[in-house]
């Protein structure tokens, strides 16, 4: 009896060392990978680090594991194929920082069911990559001051994770980005949110004298794009941490990248690679 409580001894502390690792495994190989990509050609936004900082730590509250970069070399064909979303943290005039065969690559990964998500100033001066800029749908106008300003939730798009739960109408802060043209209705598009420009100047001084011009009752600021293989996220949220780290804030992005992180490409191998497995169980252990 002694000699078999002393082998109960020793072969605990390996039992729960394999507990342990079994169950850690599978949360490791569940963590979402994002990349986080914020280098500039054009305005540089003094808070890029500290946004970066951000989605760090909030993608750890997640289950994201969140890489960031400001160097094309990482987005060769290899190194984005560890990730299921790119973010584009204000990065912009990308065509200028990114060599062509990179921007190449970007697009085979997001054809192949990469997301994309935008914040604030990634859909600025993008026309040297035609791409891009057709994925967004417009460029950038102006811009207001950082100002509280009623948000409205599009009626078609209440369910989606990025807005559900909030109230057809509701205030928030953050500076208003007026772009090119809306993307009200373009093929593949769908508005989340618009801004009331009644309840706010919608252009700022300096971009007054640029001739900069407000966009009027159809002013969307965060919408999707599902074309193209893959799923595009833009949010005017993100020219600095504090129009982010908000109950409503951390709960839009996060929910973004996991949206876009859902392509239909994606889904459709799990689902080949769930049916495959259910093949092989079904034919019962391989005989060896």
């Amino acid at each position: 009896m002694r000699r078999l409580l002393l082998l109960i001894v020793l072969l605990l502390p390996c039992s729960l060392v394999l507990a342990h690792g079994s169950t850690q495994e599978p949360k490791d190989a569940q963590r979402l990978r994002v990349l986080v990509y914020s280098n500039t050609a054009d305005y540089r936004h003094e808070e890029i680090p500290a946004v970066n900082r951000w989605l760090v730590l909030q993608g750890d509250k997640h289950a994201m594991e969140v890489d960031v970069t400001e160097h094309w070399k990482d987005l060769q064909p290899e190194s984005l194929a560890k990730y299921q979303v790119l973010v584009l943290n204000n990065a912009n005039a990308l065509a200028e920082v990114i060599p062509a065969a990179q921007r190449e690559a970007v697009e085979a990964w997001y054809g192949a069911g990469g997301g994309i998500v935008g914040l604030h100033a990634a859909l600025v001066r993008q026309q040297g990559w035609p791409w891009l800029s057709e994925l967004g749908g417009c460029d950038f106008d102006s811009d207001s001051e950082y100002v509280k300003a009623k948000v409205l939730v599009d009626p078609e798009a209440k369910d989606h994770p990025a807005v559900k739960g909030q109230p057809d109408e509701f205030w928030y802060e953050a500076d208003w980005t007026n772009h090119t043209r809306s993307v009200t209705g373009l093929p593949g598009f769908q508005v989340l949110l618009r801004v009331d420009e009644s309840t706010y100047e919608p252009v700022r001084d300096l971009f007054k004298e640029l001739g900069g011009k407000p966009m009027g009752e159809d002013h969307p600021i965060a919408w999707t794009n599902t074309s193209g293989g893959g799923r595009f996220f833009y949010t005017q949220l993100g020219h600095d941490v504090r129009s982010l780290d908000t109950p409503f804030g951390r709960r839009h992005v996060m929910s973004a990248i996991r949206w876009a992180a859902a392509s239909e490409a994606v889904e459709n191998r799990a689902e080949e690679n769930g049916a495959a497995e259910r093949g092989a169980r079904a034919e019962g252990p391989i005989e060896r």
